[in-house]
């Protein structure tokens, strides 16, 4: 399935303010989930295997790095967690990092929120929201991101340019 995505990452230092905020917004909580993504070496994009007991699913996307809103398109291939394609892309492509999260999963119609711990990182918010159909465009798409950015009170310094996979390879 290919859909684009405005996402933005966002330190946070008070995820229980977000909770409340979404909880106030009448978020549908759709559990806490243990993540593990292997990110695989790959010459265009971003390829990531997905697996947690809410999310199983191999992710190409391709997304610019930079602060605030940023477009990504992404293909998702459902994966059984039982499945030998981790091994197979890991001996074909070779690992390039792991990423080890914890995230609590919301939605408000189209839009997700992940409330993250990651594993020698910190505590992270992400906002996503989804054109799943292409019928409701990047344009209103940023303004839904906008919308919660704002309500989060997020400041421009807390934005992260890149993925969790990124900050890690930095340190």
């Amino acid at each position: 399935m290919e859909h684009i995505n405005i996402e933005i990452k966002t330190r946070s230092n008070d995820q229980d303010a977000i909770r409340k905020i979404l909880s106030s917004k009448n978020a549908e909580f759709k559990g806490a989930d243990h993540q593990i993504d292997t990110y695989f070496k790959i010459n265009f994009g971003r390829l990531k295997l997905r697996e947690g007991k809410i999310e199983n699913h191999l992710i190409h996307y391709q997304r610019e790095d930079k602060e605030g809103p940023k477009r990504s398109d992404v293909i998702l291939f459902e994966s059984d967690p039982k499945s030998s394609l981790k091994e197979i892309l890991t001996k074909a492509l070779g690992v390039l990092v792991v990423v080890d999260k914890k995230r609590e999963i919301y939605f408000i119609d189209n839009v997700k929120f992940h409330i993250d711990i990651v594993e020698n990182l910190g505590t992270f918010v992400e906002i996503e929201a989804i054109d799943n159909d292409g019928n409701i465009g990047k344009d209103k798409l940023l303004e839904q991101c906008q919308f919660f950015l704002d309500l989060f009170n997020i400041s421009q310094e807390d934005l992260i340019p890149v993925s969790y996979s990124d900050l890690l390879l930095q340190k």
